[in-house]
């Protein structure tokens, strides 16, 4: 049994994480602003209150974890907000930023004490940070951001390999969530969930800091 911990836990991608490694016998600490009430329900640990955004908000998780172990961190919280060239925003863009890359970093210095040699960071990115694959422009702060967390995570992997803590920067697909308005034509966060899983079991030190889809694609830059 290996404990982990996701941030964004009340919702979606977050919420399903926790139950599926629930389903399987691990021990889940859910991390959100305010707590669902299916994930009430779920019987996990739920640390509620908490803003990634906020340096004093991760510092009082870190203070209610105490010396608790960490197997496998999922920083899977985030924001996604329109932002054309037409309608630049940059109070949107800087906010982007403070959530979506900055968040799990602050997220990951601030656990890393409780992180051993065996451990594992996990990123939740987008393939909409994908500089090659970019096709379509705009969603000015969402990209950016994504790609912000993406270098974060490729340098977390050199500097944490010494460590023996290994790091994965997942794509989750296309997903049927509130964040993509539950779009049509997206998978489930269930099957979603599944497969990034199965990335999380296969990571290792050799393949930290690979870009893929939760399918098992490896993602261009």
């Amino acid at each position: 049994m290996a404990t982990y911990l996701v941030t964004g836990a009340n919702r979606g991608i977050g919420y399903e994480y926790c139950r599926q490694l629930q389903a399987r016998g691990e021990t889940v600490i859910a991390v959100c602003r305010t707590a669902s009430e299916e994930l009430k329900q779920l019987g996990v640990q739920v640390e509620e209150g908490i803003d990634i955004a906020s340096d004093a908000s991760v510092a009082a998780l870190r203070t209610r974890l105490g010396n608790t172990a960490i197997d496998g961190l999922i920083n899977n919280a985030g924001i996604a907000k329109r932002v054309t060239l037409e309608d630049l925003d940059f109070d949107s863009i800087r906010e982007q930023f403070e959530v979506n890359a900055l968040g799990p970093l602050r997220m990951t210095q601030a656990l890393l004490p409780l992180l051993n040699a065996g451990s594992k960071l996990v990123l939740m990115t987008s393939r909409m940070g994908s500089i090659a694959d970019n096709t379509s422009g705009s969603s000015y702060g969402y990209r950016m951001s994504k790609v912000a967390l993406s270098m974060a995570g490729k340098s977390l992997a050199h500097d944490l390999k010494p460590r023996g803590i290994a790091v994965a920067i997942l794509h989750p697909g296309l997903v049927q969530t509130q964040m993509t308005n539950f779009t049509a034509g997206g998978i489930t966060p269930e099957a979603s969930v599944k497969g990034l899983l199965q990335r999380i079991d296969e990571l290792t030190l050799e393949n930290s800091g690979t870009f893929w889809h939760a399918n098992g694609e490896v993602l261009p830059w």
